[in-house]
């Protein structure tokens, strides 16, 4: 039992990676980015491409795949994104999905349809029995990272001036500009850190989630149940949805093998019975 639920920790600690950037760009840039997942992508193949062609250190990889993925997202907040901050939340939805179905046909061109897969140094590799529970110590890992992850983030979004920059440009973009505060400097480097996050969290989910061309579409569901699940006011709900979420998904599986993903759909419909603004958003806010 302990076991699983070490196991639901890290999966529920994955997830949170990969769909912590849609809780930034949803939650504080209202933006519906339903691309992140592409940005997920790539860092997962920026990961295989370094590892299999260049003989990268798994280790090296992951600040690699963060760099290079935020990147990527500054270049297209400047060229494309930044063009629908103002458009309706309709117009942003068939715009990314379009890019999804891009990177899809980009990457199924370049690097084939094949499942892909990440080796991890030895050093990540096998279990340890603590107390009675068998530890993965790829899993282990998964947590400390996201845990330290969690923590910088809050702090950034809460206790930094760049956090209240960020929040006064998105309650009032124009008294912001009026007051110095740099909008679309602000809005590109929260952009290019969400999607950075993502990379990040797709070159960590490779070994465990899979990766072929497929995946944004695989995972967008997941991501958009964690932000709704957890509310879209803090960094705080997603990590705790998403933490409940990975421990109903695993123990689900696990205790109910024949009804598959179910138990995490179930799980999100209860809680949002009960909290329909989701765990941690005031019915009043926004």
């Amino acid at each position: 039992m302990l076991t699983i639920l070490f196991d639901g920790i890290a999966y529920g600690m994955l997830l949170f990676i990969l769909a912590c950037g849609l809780a930034v760009t949803l939650g504080l840039m209202n933006f519906v980015n339903l691309a992140h997942g592409a940005f997920a992508m790539a860092g997962g193949y920026i990961t295989v491409v370094l590892m299999g062609w260049y003989g990268v250190p798994f280790l090296l990889c992951l600040p690699i795949a963060f760099v290079s993925v935020a990147l990527i997202g500054a270049v297209l907040e400047r060229t494309l994104y930044r063009r629908l901050y103002e458009a309706s939340h309709l117009d942003q939805v068939l715009f990314s999905i379009g890019l999804v179905f891009m990177s899809i046909a980009a990457v199924d061109y370049v690097m084939g349809s094949r499942q892909q897969i990440i080796l991890l140094p030895d050093v990540l590799r096998g279990r340890f029995d603590l107390f009675g529970v068998q530890i993965g110590v790829y899993r282990l890992f998964i947590i400390l990272v996201c845990a330290a992850l969690t923590v910088a983030l809050q702090l950034a979004l809460t206790r930094t001036r760049f956090g209240s920059r960020l929040r006064a440009a998105v309650d009032d973009g124009r008294v912001a500009r009026g007051l110095g505060i740099p909008v679309g400097l602000v809005f590109s480097t929260t952009f290019a850190v969400g999607s950075g996050i993502a990379g990040l969290g797709g070159a960590m989910g490779g070994e465990i989630l899979g990766l072929d061309p497929s995946f944004p579409l695989k995972f967008m569901i997941y991501f958009l149940v964690v932000v709704t699940v957890g509310g879209t006011s803090s960094i705080t709900g997603p990590f705790l949805a998403a933490l409940i979420l990975g421990i109903a998904d695993v123990a689900g599986k696990y205790y109910m093998p024949e009804f598959g993903a179910f138990t995490i759909y179930a799980v999100t419909v209860a809680i949002l019975l009960l909290r329909p603004h989701g765990l941690l958003t005031r019915e009043a806010g926004r």
